[in-house]
Order: C-alpha cells, then structure tokens, then sequence
C-alpha cells in the first residue's frame, strides 16, 4: 500500500469512529457514608473559638420580655401583629414620612411562636433568620386592592395600618387607618424587598418603583423591641380582626 493510500485508511477510520455511538452496558456506583469523625481537630476548634463565644454572647443579650407567648397563625395571630406593629413604627422613623400599612410576609416569619419570657437576639434571628430589607413603595389603590386580593387568597398576613376580611379569596371591607381604601388614592405601603420585587407571587408590585435605606427588617424589630423596653413596656399583642373571614 502506498504512503497516500495509507493515510486516507487511517483518515477514513478516524472520521468513522466520530460517528460512531457508545452504548454504556452498566453503570456501577458506590456508596459512601459521612460519619462524625473520631478525632476532632483541636487546633481548629480552637481557632473558632473566639467567634463562636463572641455570636453566642451577642445572641443571649436580653432586649425585653414577653409578657405572654405569641403565637403564628392565619389569618391572624399575636405574634403577626407585633411585628408589622413594630415594622411600621420604625419604619415611619426611617422613611421619615408617613407610612398607611406595613405588611410581613407570612412565611417568612421562621418560628411558630416566641415565648412569654426574655426575647434575646438570637431569638429575633430564628424569628427572621433572613437578610430582608425594609422597603416602601407609593401604591394607587387599585393596585393595592389587587395586592390585597392575593394575600387574601393565600390566607392572610399579618398587617398593621389596615383591616380587611376575605371573602372568596377576595379582601373585602379594606379599611385604611379606618378609611374605605379609595382605589384613586396613592398609599405608602411597607413591605420586604422580596415581596416589593415580586416575591411569593406578588407580581403586581414587580415594576412599582422601591425606596429603602438598606435597613434590614430584624433591625426593625430588634430596635421595637428596644425602644418597648426602654418606655417600661412588656412585649405583647393581641388578636384585633384585622385580618378576618366574612360571615
């Protein structure tokens, strides 16, 4: 065979095998355990140690006390209306303009009650282990109403400024500071940057223009709880119907 005749063999082979297809016949696994290690690496521990002391002493200061256990339910439960209490009251502080209603989402509140007994910090952090901040957006009324509509479909939030039933998975009866919701009406609403960029479904706050200050809403609450303590005041709330189901 010749040098050119060769090379167009070896040539042709190579351009076959690209189209040529593998077929696995089996595909072998192992299994592999983690188990807590025997030894635990001394000089690392201690390494951490400083930290670890120093979070765990920031968590255990004590902020107030609860006066009675608050707990989380829908469509409204005490612990609910304390924390959009305590977000719309700093947040008209930090916006330094008045605030209609402030709004926490539901699930984002991460603990199922917090306990009559001393609120420390890091019970502030389970309760809203999440980097949230507090935001306000200029909403019309009738967008309001259509944000309203959804959160009533979901079962209710916890709301503070504002009381409504739900009827049919519609909010009906929205009153504003005590003032039917006029859908003509510009409202300044407090929510967390997740729900005003159109979280939880939320869509129809997607392109309502945000303003916020980078605060964070476990700040909010820690500085409530805070000031409750510095007026001489236990933490407590009750059920008001602010949020309900019409009859």
């Amino acid at each position: 065979m010749k040098r050119n005749d060769s090379v167009l063999v070896l040539l042709f082979i190579f351009l076959a095998s690209c189209y040529s297809s593998y077929q696995p016949h089996s595909v072998q696994y192992k299994d592999y355990r983690i188990t807590y290690p025997e030894r635990i690496d001394s000089t690392f521990v201690d390494f951490l140690k400083p930290y670890r002391d120093s979070v765990n002493s920031t968590m255990n200061i004590v902020l107030a006390e609860a006066e009675a256990t608050l707990q989380k339910k829908r469509p409204e439960g005490e612990l609910g209306n304390f924390l959009a209490d305590a977000l719309l009251s700093v947040s008209q502080q930090q916006f330094n303009e008045p605030v209609d209603a402030a709004f926490v989402n539901y699930g984002g509140i991460r603990s199922a009650s917090l306990a009559k007994g001393d609120i420390t910090i890091g019970k502030v952090y389970e309760l809203m282990p999440f980097d949230n901040v507090v935001t306000l957006q200029r909403l019309k009324g009738n967008v309001l109403q259509e944000f309203l509509d959804h959160v009533a479909a979901l079962g209710g939030w916890p709301v503070s400024g504002l009381t409504m039933k739900i009827k049919g998975k519609q909010a009906v009866d929205v009153l504003i500071k005590g003032t039917p919701l006029d859908k003509n009406k510009v409202y300044n609403i407090v929510n967390s940057d997740y729900i005003a960029n159109g979280g939880d479904n939320c869509v129809m706050l997607r392109n309502i223009p945000v303003v916020s200050t980078g605060y964070l809403m476990r700040d909010a609450f820690i500085e409530y709880i805070k000031q409750q303590h510095r007026n001489g005041k236990k933490i407590n709330a009750v059920i008001e119907n602010r949020v309900s189901y019409a009859e």
